[in-house]
Protein backbone atom coordinates (compact mmCIF):
# COMPACT_ATOMS: atom_id res chain seq x y z
CA UNK A 1 0.00 0.00 0.00
CA UNK A 2 2.71 2.31 -0.59
CA UNK A 3 1.85 5.77 -1.50
CA UNK A 4 -1.64 5.09 -1.01
CA UNK A 5 -2.12 4.39 3.21
CA UNK A 6 -0.81 7.68 3.94
CA UNK A 7 -1.56 9.83 7.05
CA UNK A 8 -4.73 11.70 4.97
CA UNK A 9 -6.21 8.36 3.73
CA UNK A 10 -6.04 7.13 7.12
CA UNK A 11 -7.91 9.74 8.42
CA UNK A 12 -10.53 9.18 6.29
CA UNK A 13 -10.94 5.74 6.87
CA UNK A 14 -11.17 5.98 10.27
CA UNK A 15 -14.40 8.23 10.31
CA UNK A 16 -15.48 4.91 8.69
CA UNK A 17 -14.83 2.46 11.51
CA UNK A 18 -13.88 3.42 14.91
CA UNK A 19 -12.42 -0.36 15.52
CA UNK A 20 -10.21 -1.35 12.82
CA UNK A 21 -6.33 -1.48 13.38
CA UNK A 22 -4.77 1.06 10.62
CA UNK A 23 -1.41 0.32 8.88
CA UNK A 24 0.57 3.15 7.91
CA UNK A 25 2.53 2.76 4.14
CA UNK A 26 5.50 0.96 4.77
CA UNK A 27 8.69 3.24 5.71
CA UNK A 28 11.84 2.11 6.02
CA UNK A 29 14.22 1.65 8.45
CA UNK A 30 17.11 3.89 6.95
CA UNK A 31 14.62 6.60 6.11
CA UNK A 32 13.87 6.97 9.98
CA UNK A 33 17.62 6.59 11.03
CA UNK A 34 18.73 9.32 8.57
CA UNK A 35 15.83 11.17 7.12
CA UNK A 36 13.58 13.87 8.69
CA UNK A 37 10.89 11.63 11.05
CA UNK A 38 7.93 14.07 11.50
CA UNK A 39 7.52 13.98 7.95
CA UNK A 40 7.38 10.29 8.34
CA UNK A 41 5.95 9.34 11.21
CA UNK A 42 3.46 11.89 12.35
CA UNK A 43 0.12 11.20 12.21
CA UNK A 44 -3.54 12.35 13.63
CA UNK A 45 -4.81 10.88 17.39
CA UNK A 46 -7.63 10.00 15.33
CA UNK A 47 -6.00 7.77 13.78
CA UNK A 48 -5.74 5.06 16.50
CA UNK A 49 -5.46 2.37 16.69
CA UNK A 50 -2.35 2.74 13.89
CA UNK A 51 0.30 0.32 13.49
CA UNK A 52 3.60 1.38 12.12
CA UNK A 53 5.21 -0.45 9.43
CA UNK A 54 8.81 -0.87 9.12
CA UNK A 55 11.13 -2.31 6.01
CA UNK A 56 14.45 -3.17 6.49
CA UNK A 57 16.56 -6.24 7.34
CA UNK A 58 19.29 -4.97 9.31
CA UNK A 59 18.77 -5.72 12.84
CA UNK A 60 20.31 -2.86 14.52
CA UNK A 61 19.17 -0.46 12.13
CA UNK A 62 15.55 -1.24 12.57
CA UNK A 63 16.11 -1.34 16.73
CA UNK A 64 17.20 2.03 15.62
CA UNK A 65 13.81 3.14 14.03
CA UNK A 66 11.79 1.69 16.58
CA UNK A 67 13.29 3.09 19.58
CA UNK A 68 13.05 6.84 17.89
CA UNK A 69 9.21 5.75 17.23
CA UNK A 70 8.60 5.36 20.50
CA UNK A 71 7.86 9.21 20.45
CA UNK A 72 4.79 8.82 18.70
CA UNK A 73 2.84 5.94 20.25
CA UNK A 74 1.82 3.74 17.60
CA UNK A 75 -0.36 1.09 19.31
CA UNK A 76 1.90 -1.19 16.57
CA UNK A 77 5.22 -1.83 14.92
CA UNK A 78 5.14 -4.04 11.75
CA UNK A 79 7.56 -5.57 9.98
CA UNK A 80 7.11 -5.89 6.30
CA UNK A 81 8.42 -9.17 4.51
CA UNK A 82 5.81 -9.03 2.10
CA UNK A 83 6.46 -6.82 -0.67
CA UNK A 84 7.17 -7.74 -3.83
CA UNK A 85 8.50 -4.38 -5.08
CA UNK A 86 11.54 -4.02 -7.02
CA UNK A 87 12.65 -1.49 -4.45
CA UNK A 88 12.48 -3.89 -1.83
CA UNK A 89 14.45 -6.50 -3.57
CA UNK A 90 17.38 -4.56 -3.88
CA UNK A 91 17.44 -3.41 -0.05
CA UNK A 92 17.04 -7.15 0.66
CA UNK A 93 13.79 -6.55 2.55
CA UNK A 94 10.14 -7.14 2.41
CA UNK A 95 9.32 -10.54 0.70
CA UNK A 96 13.10 -11.57 -0.25
CA UNK A 97 12.96 -12.13 3.35
CA UNK A 98 10.51 -15.27 3.48
CA UNK A 99 13.94 -17.35 1.84
CA UNK A 100 15.74 -16.11 5.41
CA UNK A 101 13.62 -16.30 8.47
CA UNK A 102 16.94 -16.49 10.69
CA UNK A 103 17.39 -12.77 9.98
CA UNK A 104 14.02 -12.12 10.69
CA UNK A 105 14.42 -13.74 13.93
CA UNK A 106 16.97 -11.49 15.05
CA UNK A 107 15.13 -8.40 13.36
CA UNK A 108 11.95 -8.86 15.64
CA UNK A 109 14.41 -9.52 18.80
CA UNK A 110 16.25 -6.81 17.95
CA UNK A 111 12.40 -4.46 17.82
CA UNK A 112 10.90 -5.92 20.14
CA UNK A 113 13.73 -5.16 22.49
CA UNK A 114 13.04 -1.01 21.77
CA UNK A 115 9.23 -1.60 21.21
CA UNK A 116 7.13 -0.59 23.89
CA UNK A 117 4.12 -1.83 22.13
CA UNK A 118 3.55 -5.45 20.30
CA UNK A 119 5.68 -5.75 17.42
CA UNK A 120 4.52 -8.40 14.63
CA UNK A 121 5.30 -9.72 10.85
CA UNK A 122 3.61 -9.42 7.76
CA UNK A 123 4.49 -12.15 5.73
CA UNK A 124 3.69 -14.34 2.09
CA UNK A 125 3.51 -17.63 1.90
CA UNK A 126 6.73 -18.14 0.62
CA UNK A 127 8.45 -16.72 -2.68
CA UNK A 128 9.58 -18.16 -6.15
CA UNK A 129 9.91 -21.64 -5.90
CA UNK A 130 9.38 -22.58 -2.04
CA UNK A 131 7.00 -25.12 -1.59
CA UNK A 132 4.31 -23.13 0.70
CA UNK A 133 3.14 -25.85 2.65
CA UNK A 134 7.25 -26.58 3.80
CA UNK A 135 8.50 -23.01 4.37
CA UNK A 136 5.73 -21.29 5.98
CA UNK A 137 5.63 -23.06 9.24
CA UNK A 138 9.51 -23.47 9.24
CA UNK A 139 8.90 -19.37 8.90
CA UNK A 140 6.48 -19.16 11.53
CA UNK A 141 8.16 -21.06 13.96
CA UNK A 142 11.39 -19.53 13.65
CA UNK A 143 10.07 -16.50 14.02
CA UNK A 144 8.00 -17.06 17.27
CA UNK A 145 10.85 -18.37 18.22
CA UNK A 146 12.19 -14.91 18.77
CA UNK A 147 9.17 -13.74 20.76
CA UNK A 148 6.84 -12.62 18.22
CA UNK A 149 3.33 -13.60 18.72
CA UNK A 150 1.25 -12.39 16.04
CA UNK A 151 1.46 -12.72 12.13
CA UNK A 152 -0.67 -11.41 9.21
CA UNK A 153 0.02 -14.27 6.35
CA UNK A 154 -0.55 -12.88 2.81
CA UNK A 155 -1.84 -15.91 1.34
CA UNK A 156 0.11 -15.90 -2.02
CA UNK A 157 3.46 -16.94 -3.11
CA UNK A 158 5.46 -14.13 -4.45
CA UNK A 159 7.36 -14.43 -7.93
CA UNK A 160 10.24 -11.88 -6.84
CA UNK A 161 12.14 -13.05 -10.80
CA UNK A 162 8.81 -12.94 -13.83
CA UNK A 163 5.81 -10.96 -12.16
CA UNK A 164 5.57 -7.12 -11.43
CA UNK A 165 4.62 -6.42 -8.11
CA UNK A 166 0.89 -5.96 -9.43
CA UNK A 167 0.77 -9.06 -10.81
CA UNK A 168 1.79 -10.31 -7.76
CA UNK A 169 -1.06 -9.15 -5.82
CA UNK A 170 -3.08 -10.73 -8.51
CA UNK A 171 -1.63 -13.86 -10.49
CA UNK A 172 -0.30 -16.23 -7.71
CA UNK A 173 -3.72 -18.36 -6.69
CA UNK A 174 -4.70 -17.82 -3.30
CA UNK A 175 -4.07 -20.40 -0.65
CA UNK A 176 -6.44 -19.79 2.02
CA UNK A 177 -6.51 -23.27 3.67
CA UNK A 178 -2.75 -23.45 3.79
CA UNK A 179 -3.51 -20.29 6.50
CA UNK A 180 -5.80 -21.95 8.04
CA UNK A 181 -3.87 -24.70 9.05
CA UNK A 182 -1.02 -22.39 10.23
CA UNK A 183 -3.72 -21.64 13.01
CA UNK A 184 -4.59 -24.91 13.72
CA UNK A 185 -1.12 -26.18 13.60
CA UNK A 186 0.01 -22.92 16.07
CA UNK A 187 -2.87 -21.91 17.93
CA UNK A 188 -1.12 -20.21 20.08
CA UNK A 189 -0.34 -17.60 17.81
CA UNK A 190 -2.15 -14.53 16.46
CA UNK A 191 -2.99 -15.62 13.06
CA UNK A 192 -4.23 -13.14 10.32
CA UNK A 193 -5.10 -13.00 7.20
CA UNK A 194 -4.36 -10.92 3.62
CA UNK A 195 -5.15 -11.24 0.02
CA UNK A 196 -8.26 -11.12 -2.06
CA UNK A 197 -10.89 -9.90 0.75
CA UNK A 198 -13.35 -8.15 -1.06
CA UNK A 199 -16.03 -7.70 1.31
CA UNK A 200 -17.16 -8.22 4.89
CA UNK A 201 -19.09 -11.38 4.42
CA UNK A 202 -15.92 -12.97 3.20
CA UNK A 203 -14.23 -11.69 6.53
CA UNK A 204 -16.77 -12.84 8.33
CA UNK A 205 -16.61 -16.42 6.90
CA UNK A 206 -12.84 -16.54 7.33
CA UNK A 207 -13.06 -15.55 10.85
CA UNK A 208 -15.91 -18.23 11.85
CA UNK A 209 -13.35 -20.96 10.90
CA UNK A 210 -11.28 -20.03 13.41
CA UNK A 211 -8.56 -17.11 12.39
CA UNK A 212 -7.79 -14.33 14.41
CA UNK A 213 -7.84 -11.58 11.99
CA UNK A 214 -8.59 -10.52 8.62
CA UNK A 215 -6.50 -7.59 6.59
CA UNK A 216 -8.46 -5.90 3.76
CA UNK A 217 -5.96 -3.92 1.19
CA UNK A 218 -7.23 -2.75 -1.93
CA UNK A 219 -10.94 -3.14 -1.51
CA UNK A 220 -10.66 -1.25 1.58
CA UNK A 221 -8.84 1.62 -0.36
CA UNK A 222 -11.15 1.18 -3.69
CA UNK A 223 -14.37 0.69 -2.32
CA UNK A 224 -14.29 1.74 1.45
CA UNK A 225 -17.87 2.36 1.67
CA UNK A 226 -18.72 -1.39 1.92
CA UNK A 227 -15.45 -2.98 3.20
CA UNK A 228 -15.14 0.13 6.03
CA UNK A 229 -18.58 1.06 6.81
CA UNK A 230 -20.54 -1.44 8.76
CA UNK A 231 -16.78 -3.28 9.87
CA UNK A 232 -17.23 -2.61 13.37
CA UNK A 233 -20.32 -4.80 13.36
CA UNK A 234 -17.03 -7.71 13.50
CA UNK A 235 -16.56 -6.18 17.32
CA UNK A 236 -20.15 -6.27 18.27
CA UNK A 237 -20.75 -2.69 17.66
CA UNK A 238 -23.46 -0.74 14.79
CA UNK A 239 -21.33 2.36 14.06
CA UNK A 240 -22.17 2.70 9.95
CA UNK A 241 -22.62 6.25 9.09
CA UNK A 242 -23.77 6.86 5.53
CA UNK A 243 -20.55 8.12 3.39
CA UNK A 244 -22.13 11.31 2.89
CA UNK A 245 -21.82 12.35 6.99
CA UNK A 246 -17.99 11.23 6.21
CA UNK A 247 -16.78 13.18 3.51
CA UNK A 248 -19.18 16.19 5.91
CA UNK A 249 -16.83 15.34 9.03
CA UNK A 250 -13.37 15.09 6.90
CA UNK A 251 -14.50 18.66 5.77
CA UNK A 252 -12.95 20.90 8.72
CA UNK A 253 -9.76 18.42 7.95
CA UNK A 254 -9.80 19.58 4.59
CA UNK A 255 -9.84 23.07 5.23
CA UNK A 256 -7.32 23.13 7.78
CA UNK A 257 -4.85 21.09 5.60
CA UNK A 258 -5.65 23.39 2.48
CA UNK A 259 -5.28 26.72 4.74
CA UNK A 260 -1.41 25.23 5.67
CA UNK A 261 -0.63 25.43 2.31
CA UNK A 262 -2.06 21.47 1.29
CA UNK A 263 -3.65 20.77 -1.75
CA UNK A 264 -7.06 19.58 -2.19
CA UNK A 265 -5.95 16.51 -4.32
CA UNK A 266 -3.44 15.46 -1.37
CA UNK A 267 -6.80 14.31 0.31
CA UNK A 268 -9.50 13.89 -2.69
CA UNK A 269 -7.66 11.19 -4.48
CA UNK A 270 -8.22 8.96 -1.14
CA UNK A 271 -11.85 9.43 -1.27
CA UNK A 272 -12.68 8.86 -5.03
CA UNK A 273 -13.74 5.21 -4.46
CA UNK A 274 -16.36 6.06 -1.44
CA UNK A 275 -19.51 5.92 -3.19
CA UNK A 276 -18.28 2.92 -5.12
CA UNK A 277 -21.74 0.73 -6.52
CA UNK A 278 -24.19 3.13 -5.51
CA UNK A 279 -25.98 5.51 -7.60
CA UNK A 280 -24.20 9.50 -8.61
CA UNK A 281 -20.60 7.54 -7.66
CA UNK A 282 -19.64 8.09 -11.87
CA UNK A 283 -20.22 11.66 -11.32
CA UNK A 284 -18.49 12.16 -7.69
CA UNK A 285 -15.31 10.73 -9.20
CA UNK A 286 -15.68 12.92 -12.51
CA UNK A 287 -16.08 16.07 -10.76
CA UNK A 288 -13.50 15.55 -7.87
CA UNK A 289 -11.05 14.15 -10.81
CA UNK A 290 -11.45 16.88 -13.25
CA UNK A 291 -11.68 19.96 -10.64
CA UNK A 292 -8.82 19.13 -8.63
CA UNK A 293 -5.92 20.67 -10.35
CA UNK A 294 -8.10 24.19 -10.70
CA UNK A 295 -6.26 27.36 -9.15
CA UNK A 296 -8.21 27.71 -5.45
CA UNK A 297 -9.68 24.16 -5.52
CA UNK A 298 -11.45 23.48 -2.16
CA UNK A 299 -14.58 22.42 -0.23
CA UNK A 300 -16.61 23.96 -3.26
CA UNK A 301 -15.71 21.83 -5.17
CA UNK A 302 -16.12 18.87 -2.76
CA UNK A 303 -19.78 20.28 -2.29
CA UNK A 304 -20.44 20.00 -5.93
CA UNK A 305 -18.92 16.44 -6.04
CA UNK A 306 -21.10 15.34 -3.50
CA UNK A 307 -24.17 17.06 -4.96
CA UNK A 308 -23.97 14.51 -7.24
CA UNK A 309 -24.63 11.46 -5.56
CA UNK A 310 -28.42 10.89 -3.64
CA UNK A 311 -28.20 11.32 0.20
CA UNK A 312 -29.30 8.54 2.28
CA UNK A 313 -30.34 9.14 5.82
CA UNK A 314 -28.57 6.81 8.62
CA UNK A 315 -30.30 8.45 12.07
CA UNK A 316 -28.62 8.28 15.12
CA UNK A 317 -24.83 7.58 13.85
CA UNK A 318 -22.01 11.24 14.61
CA UNK A 319 -18.66 10.82 12.61
CA UNK A 320 -16.21 12.79 14.78
CA UNK A 321 -14.07 15.87 13.38
CA UNK A 322 -10.70 15.37 13.40
CA UNK A 323 -7.70 17.37 13.32
CA UNK A 324 -4.46 17.90 11.57
CA UNK A 325 -1.62 16.29 13.41
CA UNK A 326 0.84 18.41 14.87
CA UNK A 327 4.19 19.45 13.51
Amino acid sequence: MMDWTDRHCRVFHRLMTRRAMLYTEMVTAPAIVHGFKPRLLDYSEAEHPVALQLGGSDPRELAQATAMARDWHYDEINLNCGCPSDRVQSGCFGAVLMERPALVADCMRAMAQEAAVPVTVKCRIGVDEQDPAEILPRFIETVAGAGVTHFVIHARKAWLRGLSPKENREIPPLDYPLVLEMKRRFPELTICINGGIASLDQAKDLLAQGLDGVMIGRAAYHDPGRTLIGADALWGEDFAPDAHAVVQAMKPYIAAHLEAGGRLHQITRHMLGLFTGRPGARGWRRVLSEGVARPGAGLALLDQALAEVPVVEVPGVEVPVVELPGA
